[in-house]
């Protein structure tokens, strides 16, 4: 158990004291009390809030219930001084001997350290990436990818149970389009003069390879049959060609997931008709007519009775149709039977997506909402990536097929420089991503600068070797000083951030997390600069160099650790 949660759990502890003498009511919803850093660390090595959350409940003012606190937090093991700070808060000082057991933990938990069981096993579906099958994947998919994937392995961190989904978008015109692409590129693999891709269609070169693979299955079988002969037959062959690279490219990144949901298929099983029975039990869905669009005329427009789901009871500016005129489900619809059979197999939904699906969100949570009865979805938008060189934008064209690939980026800078990257600010703020500035040795190119931290420990270690430095006997923490006990105190924060993390889906916690720690380290080490005492590895004083080293493998523990949630592979030296 981390110190945070050990101190919370004391806490409890005195707050169930504080009821039994009937000073607090029973069954106080304790769920805001935290137990957290101060804001400055001059205020103290702990603090919390609770007389602030509490006091209402109690009828008294929070400095009051401080006061009825800070007394008998004064009792618990470890703390030297409780001081009531502003209007209420708490602020803990705790003894040196609690942050050298703390980095004693560290050593000891290795990379288990921080991992919690916060989730108790619940089952958590995180869907993301969901690209359209129609070509292989591009810049404008990564970001999505990482902070999908880096969240889930921060879930299970926490103790959730995760399964990893992508929903492959295999039905609809987009894929008509894509085997009609393919089938061109098939007629110029037999030899065919296709002259310029027409409009309308997938210009890619990407399709060339899957015209050579029907060549040489189907021969000229299908180059002059009506499209009915072979539309079906071109779709699910290229479609399955596309997922296959789309696979691959996601490998690049070190991305699997665990399942792949066909649209097509969820259309076939039947589940928009149970949605849509489930819906209407709870007087959800009704037959119905949406109002003509507002703002202008539109003079094609005609009044059609619909299958309406009420999402206006859920906070959305209008009904939505779930059914077209001809009977057809709308793709929200689909989009709501492939929601309920994520539920029938998981507890919460996650959903990762590109922040041009805003506009679908609020119907999206509420179909899940009125399916589940409770709020079960949570969609995360993850906002564009501008791809630059040096500071010049780079550009693209769509309609000559010209894009960055995925792939393309990977092989230039690195998977680990790509998904770091991906996770330096929040999903949901623009993000320029620099080949130049991404590779630089700079304390400004958060990759290098954290990686760097994590060589030099490795640095460290070879030397301590060389020089006879050995862990062989437990080192003497206590030799440690007072900067030193800070670093070990920012060490210890690191269960919290995967809490933090975990609970509000934000993996780039982690990526900020990392950035500090690292400054830190690099901060204690350059006082070594000016003053050889200070080094980390002291050959005529062995004994504070292996406390020294112990702090060090601590910290690199917890960089090891933090990178693996992010998919990144710890550098041992840099070149």
């Amino acid at each position: 158990m981390s110190l945070y949660a050990r101190f919370s759990d004391q806490l409890n502890h005195v707050l169930d004291q504080l009821v039994a003498a009937g000073t607090l009511p029973a069954e106080l919803n304790r769920g805001a009390v935290a137990v957290e850093p101060p804001r400055d660390p001059a205020h103290g090595d702990l603090a919390t809030n609770a007389a602030m959350v509490l006091a209402k409940a109690a009828k008294t003012n929070p400095r009051a219930l401080a006061a009825e606190l800070a007394p008998r937090l004064e009792q618990l093991p470890g703390v030297t001084a409780v001081e009531i700070a502003g209007p209420g808060f708490i602020n803990l000082r705790l003894a040196p001997d609690i942050w050298r057991e703390e980095l004693a933990a560290i050593l000891r938990e290795g990379e288990g350290y921080g991992r919690r069981d916060l989730g108790r096993g619940t089952r958590v579906n995180v869907e993301y990436v969901s690209a359209n099958p129609t070509g292989p994947m591009h810049m404008g998919h990564c970001r999505g990818a990482v902070v999908g994937d880096a969240l889930a392995s921060l879930l299970e961190a926490a103790g959730f149970q995760v399964t990893r989904e992508y929903y492959v978008n295999d039905a609809g015109s987009q894929v008509d389009t894509l085997a009609r692409s393919a089938h061109l590129r098939y007629r110029e693999a037999l030899g065919e003069d296709i002259g310029e891709v027409p409009a309308g269609l997938y210009p890619g070169d990407y399709l060339k390879p899957v015209g050579v693979l029907l060549a040489a299955e189907y021969g000229d079988r299908f180059v002059a049959a009506p499209e009915a002969e072979w539309l079906a037959l071109f779709k699910h062959k290229t479609v399955a060609a596309m997922m296959d690279l789309i696979r691959h490219d996601l490998a690049l990144l070190g991305i699997h997931h665990d399942r792949f949901s066909s649209e097509a298929e969820v259309v076939a099983s039947g589940a928009a008709d149970r949605a849509v029975a489930e819906l209407r039990a709870k007087d959800l869905v009704y037959e119905g007519v949406l109002e003509a669009p507002k703002g202008k005329v539109v003079e094609d427009w005609e009044p059609v009775e619909l299958t309406l789901f009420r999402s206006t009871r859920f906070g959305d500016d209008q009904d939505r149709p779930m059914k077209k005129s001809d009977g057809s489900w709308t793709y929200f619809g689909v989009d709501a039977a492939y929601h309920l059979q994520k539920l029938e197999r998981s507890d919460e939904l996650i959903n990762i997506w590109g922040a041009d699906h805003s506009g679908t969100v609020k119907r999206t949570q509420a179909a899940v909402a009125a399916l589940a009865g409770r709020n079960a979805l949570d969609v995360k938008l993850v906002q564009m990536v501008q791809l630059l060189r040096a500071g010049e934008p780079v550009k693209m064209s769509k309609r000559s097929g010209s894009f960055v690939t995925l792939a393309d980026v990977v092989r230039e800078v690195g998977k680990d420089v790509v998904r770091f990257m991906m996770l330096t600010k929040r999903a949901d703020t623009p993000l320029d991503f620099d080949f130049a500035k991404v590779v630089e040795a700079s304390k400004d190119n958060p990759v290098f600068y954290v990686q760097y931290a994590h060589a030099r420990i490795a640095s460290l270690g070879r030397k301590a070797a060389e020089a006879g430095i050995t862990l062989d006997r437990p080192a003497d923490l206590a030799l440690l000083d007072e900067e030193e006990l800070a670093l070990v105190k920012l060490t210890a924060q690191y269960p919290r951030v995967i809490e933090g993390g975990a609970l509000a889906h934000e993996p780039h916690r982690i990526a900020f997390y990392l950035y500090d720690l690292a400054a830190a380290f690099h901060a204690l080490w350059n006082r070594g600069n000016d003053d050889p005492s200070r080094r980390f590895l002291l050959e005529d004083q062995p004994d504070l160099g292996r406390a020294r080293l112990e702090l060090a493998r601590g910290v690199q523990r917890i960089i090891r650790s933090g990178l693996a949630l992010m998919g990144v592979e710890a550098a041992e030296e840099m070149r």
